[in-house]
């Protein structure tokens, strides 16, 4: 089981916590590093319970193509030395396409959670590692009924393809009850009025300077009506001091994970940019505006609390007013109840023809 960055972490939580038991699997993890930081990476794997990885191969940051290829090469010793008869892979970060990539090519089997999703825009190069690690997997384990309907659609074979739910759901609900009763709006100084949480991290919004200062010129305009909280990238805290950007919007540090999943159950509503935010939100309750002009979820908008606010400040305000207004109670979505690691599980034990666990 590969994992990299903080996305990861949730999904492999409920998948090593299905499989550590189960006497006819050794469970290898391998943490590639590509988040490494305390508050994005190791107290996820103390909250989330993650047992250490065996193998830590600590890549840390550079560009996509750069990542990706010293994943590749870091991994690639690891796959050899062990006698790997498949590779799980989770999302759709780099660690994702590069453990996928070493490998399909030394003949490993390669099972992709989160299979499926697709935003239909290339430009995000999450998109690209979805359609890289789907076409080359031999075992799909999807989230939700649209990623099977892509899936059937791009020629899969529907034997290979299983819809199991989300496993960022099974570690909500594990957690949820812990993260609510920890004292972190008081450690953050949040005062008991509603407040908005944000968050923004996609290159297309945080790196483009007019992209991001439309974005927080409409952010602005809501703290007007609530205060605004931010745990953000210290690249990107640089970013929008050196743009005289931010008014009005309290900025915090990266944050542990239930810290961060104490103010998603507390916060009147969330503006994003993530695709797990979109779906934690949904189960939580809580009204999300993504900032963006797509999904590659469409189910947290169909049935959830999600609204697609675009990227412009008149769009941005024109959703908030709608939230505002006629805020989305929604529903959550089916096989999303808490037990997808259990049904992952039982899927790759039907692919090796193990059969049933008893």
């Amino acid at each position: 089981m590969v994992a990299g960055a903080r996305p990861n972490f949730m999904k492999i939580a409920p998948l090593m916590a299905a499989f550590v038991p189960d006497g006819d699997f050794e469970v290898i993890l391998v943490h590639t590093g590509q988040h490494y930081d305390q508050n994005m990476s190791e107290s996820f794997f103390r909250d989330l319970r993650i047992p250490a990885a065996h193998y830590r191969l600590e890549v840390g940051s550079a560009t996509h193509a750069q990542q990706t290829a010293e994943i590749m090469k870091r991994i690639e010793p690891v796959l050899l030395q062990e006698r790997i008869a498949a590779v799980v892979v989770v999302g759709d970060v780099n660690s994702t396409v590069a453990a996928a990539l070493v490998a399909v090519k030394m003949g490993m089997a390669v099972i992709h959670a989160e299979a499926g999703l697709r935003s239909f825009d290339r430009t995000m190069p999450e998109e690209i590692n979805r359609l890289v690690v789907d076409s080359i997997s031999n075992l799909l384990l999807v989230t939700e009924e649209s990623g099977r309907v892509n899936l059937l659609k791009e020629g899969r074979d529907p034997r290979h393809v299983v819809l199991v739910g989300n496993l960022m759901v099974d570690s909500l609900r594990r957690n949820l009850q812990e993260a609510l009763d920890a004292d972190t709006l008081q450690r953050l100084h949040i005062g008991p009025e509603r407040f908005a949480l944000i968050t923004l991290h996609r290159p297309a919004n945080v790196d483009d300077d007019a992209k991001l200062a439309e974005i927080l010129s409409a952010v602005q305009a809501v703290s007007e009506d609530l205060p605004l909280y931010w745990p953000v990238h210290p690249r990107t805290r640089t970013k929008i001091a050196a743009l005289g950007l931010g008014r009005g919007i309290h900025l915090l540090d990266p944050l542990a994970y239930r810290d961060f999943l104490h103010l998603q159950a507390k916060a009147a509503v969330i503006l994003t940019d993530s695709g797990g935010i979109q779906e934690e939100s949904t189960v939580l309750g809580t009204p999300c505006l993504t900032l963006r002009d797509n999904t590659e979820r469409p189910v947290t908008v169909e049935s959830g609390t999600n609204r697609l606010a675009g990227t412009s400040r008149s769009s941005i305000l024109k959703a908030w007013q709608e939230t505002r207004d006629t805020p989305k109670t929604g529903a959550i979505p089916p096989f999303w109840g808490g037990r997808a690691g259990d049904r992952c599980h039982q899927a790759i034990r039907d692919f090796f023809q193990i059969g049933s666990k008893a």
